[in-house]
């Protein structure tokens, strides 16, 4: 039996990078899968296409509220349930603090932190009316260690690491889980366009001697969203090759 059959999932910022193998991980796996973005209408339309009707897009600003919980009413509607939320949505703006503008903080902080509160608030009445339920939000190994030239987005990161753990106690009595993934260096379109030097930086830092892939960062994921994972909560898992 497919690890997440019968579940309904949201995951959100799903076309590029890791939310991209997100999707297709939990399609396979047997689930519906929702999931939106904020301007890849073709990508979404070609996964769509792809997964036929088994994934479905809604063109949503991930900082907006409102739209989160639009989102998430227009799910309950048409499937009857949500069963997992992937918070995954989030930018970077980088750039040394003396030179990093408020826009670039509020930017970060707004798409990669506030995303989460957002989806999180308003998903959690379906879930507590289900008795169950499952939060997997992505940080990132920039969340725990820092790394110069994000101090916004390492901010964000170490923020949703806080939250989760705090959600997992509040909603715990409910059977509604909430857990963090935080993948290490992960090859997607963004590090693909890095120099060769920076690459190989990187990769002197991780143990495996290896890039992660999507698929990594997406098994992991599949674990801690099933009824496998169901005694965890509140825990941080890392998908760093051994960086951590």
């Amino acid at each position: 039996m497919s690890l997440l059959a019968g579940k309904t999932a949201l995951v959100t910022g799903g076309t590029r990078g890791i939310g991209r193998a997100i999707v297709d991980h939990f399609v396979a796996e047997g689930a519906l899968v929702f999931f939106t973005y904020a301007g890849s209408a073709d990508k979404a339309a070609e996964i769509e296409v792809l997964h036929g009707g088994q994934a479905r897009s809604f063109q949503a600003d991930a900082a907006s509220f409102d739209r989160a919980h639009e989102v998430v009413e227009a799910i309950v509607e048409a499937a009857g349930a949500l069963h997992i939320v992937v918070n995954n949505a989030g930018i970077t703006r980088d750039n040394l603090l003396l030179r990093m503008t408020e826009a670039q903080w509020d930017e970060v902080l707004a798409a990669n932190l506030k995303s989460v509160f957002n989806y999180t608030k308003a998903a959690t009445k379906v879930m507590m009316r289900q008795r169950a339920g499952a939060f997997v939000n992505i940080s990132s190994v920039v969340g725990l260690g820092g790394n110069a030239g994000q101090a916004n987005y390492a901010a964000s990161k170490a923020g949703i690491i806080g939250f989760t753990k705090s959600v997992a106690r509040e909603l715990g009595s409910r059977n509604i889980r909430a857990n963090v993934v935080a993948p290490g260096f992960i090859a997607t379109e963004m590090t693909a366009a890095l120099p060769e030097a920076e690459l190989q930086k990187w990769l002197q830092d991780v143990p495996l001697g290896r890039a992660g892939t999507g698929a990594d960062v997406a098994q992991a994921c599949a674990f801690l969203a099933s009824d496998r994972a169901s005694y965890i909560t509140g825990q941080v898992l890392l998908v760093d090759g051994g960086m951590g």
